[in-house]
């Protein structure tokens, strides 16, 4: 049997008026994962326990069968995993966002979480520019992709420091956080010193003469300590690999032992390698019993309040991922479960995640006993729920449910 778990991250959403009240998924042209949905057993899971920040850290975490209540330490240590950057009993990693902020006087407002999701290479060259001149024996700057890159802060840090995401705030005053960051004497000296250096720099006057958003300020936040995780494999008695564009997503690779693929092109947003993700995960199955892939590019649509690329990101998983990944499989004539989910909700109306418990279904190619036969959407998923009385807690047992497996007696 082999196991696919397929994460269109951030799909969930609210009514939108423009679409009749419909949501985005309810919109959007999936013929495929509606016939798998109504032949699959319809689920409900708590991938953000209560009291845990609805990130994609601690929702992927649960998606994975890890409880985030023992094995959660941040969001940043998970990148720095993907990244290669060993995190030292000593050090705290922060994930460090090259932003676009406006400065009006003592206030400072948050236009662009991603820089107008800035190039990788643009980014790459910035950070590095940053690191040569604002680098200290206390603070080290590592490039990564896109906005998202990764700052390790060797020592304590501050009990008064309160860091948060920044695509929590678009379009919103952040100067009480930004002032946080000046409280803190060598994190000031980091702001003050990197924002001249992003704005003397040839990227940022290329992107303004080209009528794009600069990098003007680095944010950091999702700080945290290197995690103690054991294999998936440990825990649930399957191998297998990881796809995704995303370091936070591939650093939980790494911690929970599965081979992590790199797909050249793969963005994180609707511009990014589907083709290539799908060749990737169809070989690893040839070679191994489990894949995950991840999607990033909904809830980069979510935060960015883009109703047509949400609809198209949608649409594009299922024709792109879904759909090849499907057809694959049953011309190999393999028996398979596949699992269509997202990990939490990203409403377009909020631009923020919500830690709701999100809708998902198992695909069985053998058969399930009570399929739910409804297309998959928010409302249709809760109501078969609710009609059988069902709902899982969280992540591990969904996973062990998935995979038909018990976990290991110490997880």
């Amino acid at each position: 049997m082999k196991y696919i778990l397929l994460i269109g991250d951030g799909m969930g959403d609210t009514p939108v008026p423009e679409l009749g009240n419909k949501t985005p998924l309810e919109a959007a042209r999936k013929p495929v994962i509606d016939r798998l949905c109504k032949e699959g057993e319809a689920l409900l899971v708590t991938t953000v326990p209560e009291g845990f920040p609805p990130g994609s850290d601690v929702a992927n975490l649960s998606l994975m069968g890890y409880e985030p209540e023992k094995y959660y330490t941040g969001r940043a240590p998970l990148e720095a995993a993907s990244m290669g950057v060993d995190v030292l009993e000593d050090e705290i990693a922060f994930r460090c966002n090259l932003v676009n902020v406006r400065y009006l006087g003592d206030k400072v407002d948050m236009i662009d979480y991603s820089a107008g999701h800035i190039s990788t290479a643009e980014a790459d060259e910035l950070i590095r520019a940053v690191q040569e001149t604002c680098g200290t024996e206390k603070l080290t700057l590592y490039p990564g992709i896109s906005y998202r890159h990764l700052l390790i802060h060797k020592g304590a840090v501050p009990k008064s420091l309160h860091t948060v995401p920044p695509h929590d705030y678009m379009d919103q005053d952040v100067t009480e956080f930004y002032r946080q960051y000046m409280a803190v004497d060598y994190l000031a000296d980091l702001m003050r010193r990197s924002a001249q250096v992003l704005a003397d720099h040839p990227v940022n006057h290329k992107r303004v003469a080209e009528g794009k958003r600069p990098a003007n300020a680095l944010w950091i936040w999702g700080e945290g300590a290197k995690p103690s995780m054991e294999s998936l494999e440990e825990r649930y008695g399957v191998s297998g690999s990881l796809i995704s564009a995303v370091d936070l997503l591939k650093g939980l690779g790494v911690c929970s032992g599965l081979e992590v693929l790199e797909v050249e092109g793969a963005t994180g947003y609707i511009d990014t390698n589907y083709q290539g993700k799908v060749d990737a995960a169809l070989d690893a199955l040839a070679r191994k019993d489990f894949v995950l892939v991840h999607v990033e590019a909904p809830d980069e649509a979510g935060h960015n309040g883009s109703l047509a690329d949400k609809l198209q990101a949608i649409e594009d998983f299922d024709a792109k991922i879904v759909a090849p990944i499907v057809r694959e499989m049953d011309r190999r004539q393999e028996k398979y479960r596949l699992v269509v989910t997202m990990d939490h909700y990203t409403p377009l109306a909020r631009r923020t995640h919500e830690d709701w418990p999100v809708p998902m279904f198992i695909y069985d190619s053998t058969g399930v006993e009570n399929p739910g036969r409804v297309s998959y959407t928010e409302k249709n998923i809760h109501n078969v729920v609710k009609a059988s009385g069902g709902r899982l807690a969280g992540g591990a047992d969904f996973f062990a449910r998935f995979v038909k497996k018990k976990r290991a007696a110490h997880g």
